[in-house]
């Protein structure tokens, strides 16, 4: 093809390596993009051809078939923080996609940019962040976010979402419900300045901070609170520690019709939504189905710190993985009627 964009091509590893669940089989071919540019270049020319396109970042919330990826796989590894600070406006920072996104949590939190204190410890890059609206105790990013700047594979133009173009809500966006379309460039975030962290807005965050809900604190103290939590659900990634062989939760918090909330035991967590819905807990509900802690007789297995995440004892496979998220699914659904949906991406599988 004339003009294209001549890149680097290895053959791959197994998928496994490049992901946090450490399971999935080979790719056709492997090829690592470290600009905006040859990011673009590389996905249309592939586009162009008919060629089968995985974009993976960090590879922290994705599931891949053990028969692997037949097409090819391009990884993000482009990099750049550029930030305009000003008194009276905050912080305009734009990221690019390849950063990785605890780094830029514990940046912010250095330079007192205000917001993002509670999401520390997730694994992944930033251009993922606004795909899930990635959130945690209390925060979403979603608050954060500016614009979204995008490659559009079906018309092949550059697009820059303001974040209200974004159709932002739980776990989701329009990058999420048009999954492929969209390749995330960079992220731009408008922070307020500060050293207090936004008011806090999760219970068990404020408890172990030992303040009332929507307190504010230092930041600092907010990331520490957040990293030890999620340190002891086995949330924070550990390569001598199988609890964060994961994908971190893999299964969202059911969000309920009222009728259907209604039906639940007493006992079950209900969060009214702003649309007049009802999230409860996966968790509860997965527990009270049956399904404890540790969970499971082979190498896939609940962790033995949280029965949200479904976890890789060291030697599962993708089929392992997905007979556990089955159980649990359909478990879950005998008792209680309610259908959990899983969080990571599928690739080459099902559920």
């Amino acid at each position: 093809m004339e003009g294209e964009l001549t890149l680097p091509v290895q053959a791959p590893p197994a998928l496994a390596d490049l992901t946090t669940l450490r399971v999935g089989g080979p790719a056709d071919r492997l090829v690592r993009v470290g600009t905006e540019g040859e990011l673009i270049a590389c996905v249309r020319d592939l586009d162009a051809d008919g060629e089968p396109v995985l974009v993976l970042g960090g590879g922290s919330n994705v599931l891949i078939a053990d028969e692997g990826f037949a097409g090819t796989v391009v990884k993000i590894e482009t990099a750049g923080v550029s930030a305009d600070v000003s008194g009276c406006a905050g912080a305009v920072v734009t990221v690019a996609a390849g950063e990785n996104w605890d780094e830029l949590v514990q940046r912010a939190v250095e330079e007192e940019w205000i917001g993002l204190e509670a999401m520390s410890g997730i694994p992944g890059l930033v251009g993922a962040t606004p795909i899930q609206n990635v959130g945690a105790y209390g925060a979403e990013v979603a608050a954060e976010i500016e614009t979204v700047r995008t490659y559009d594979r079906t018309t092949g133009l550059l697009r820059t979402f303001a974040a209200g173009d974004c159709g932002f809500r739980y776990r989701s966006s329009v990058f999420k419900t048009e999954p492929g379309r969209y390749v995330v460039l960079s992220v731009t975030f408008q922070f307020r300045l500060g050293s207090l962290s936004a008011p806090i807005g999760y219970a068990e965050l404020a408890s172990t901070l030992g303040v009332p809900l929507n307190a504010r604190v230092p930041a600092r103290d907010v990331r520490e609170a957040v990293l030890s939590i999620r340190r002891h659900k086995g949330m924070v990634l550990d390569g001598e520690d199988h609890d964060t062989w994961s994908a971190g939760s893999f299964f969202t918090n059911p969000i309920l019709e009222l009728d259907a909330a209604a039906a639940l035991p007493d006992a079950a967590p209900r969060y009214p939504q702003p649309d007049g819905r009802v999230k409860t807990s996966a968790a509860w509900l997965i527990e009270q189905a049956g399904f404890g802690k540790g969970f499971g007789d082979g190498e896939a297995r609940l962790s033995t710190k949280h029965t949200l995440a479904l976890t890789n004892r060291g030697a599962a496979t993708a089929g392992d993985l997905l007979r556990l998220a089955r159980q649990i699914r359909d478990g879950v659904r005998t008792r209680f009627g309610v259908t959990l949906v899983p969080e990571p991406v599928l690739v080459g599988c099902e559920l």
